[in-house]
């Protein structure tokens, strides 16, 4: 079996677990044996028509799985999966490199109302 742990905005969908155990040979049917169990985190993993879903990142010991052969890659007995969500967000004041070419000199969101992201 392998596991594949849950980060913690998920686990209320998987009876508070911080890890499941599964079987399967690729991601992909890792995770479908994940949703078997716990039917309610489908909707926070994939989309309606199955995708999984853009700010869902899965890991396989630490690997990105978009870099190995994607849901498709083979799991063995013993690996992990993680589930990691994208943290989206930004800072109120931004320092730009004093390198910059668009502003040079060190110049700060506070100075330029343009690189504002909040």
């Amino acid at each position: 079996m392998s596991k594949i742990h849950i980060p913690t905005p998920l686990r209320q969908y998987v009876g508070k677990h911080s890890t499941v155990e599964v079987k399967g040979t690729t991601v992909a049917e890792a995770m479908n044996a994940l949703v078997a169990q716990h039917p309610e985190v489908r909707r926070h993993l994939y989309t309606d028509d199955g995708k999984l879903r853009a700010f869902v990142n899965l890991y396989l010991n630490d690997e990105d799985i978009r870099y190995l052969q994607k849901e498709a890659t083979a799991v063995k007995e013993g690996d992990n999966i993680s589930i990691v969500p994208s943290i989206a967000g930004g800072a109120e004041n931004i320092l730009v490199s004093p390198h910059s070419p668009r502003l040079g000199g060190g110049a700060s969101a506070n100075q330029d109302p343009s690189l504002r992201l909040g």
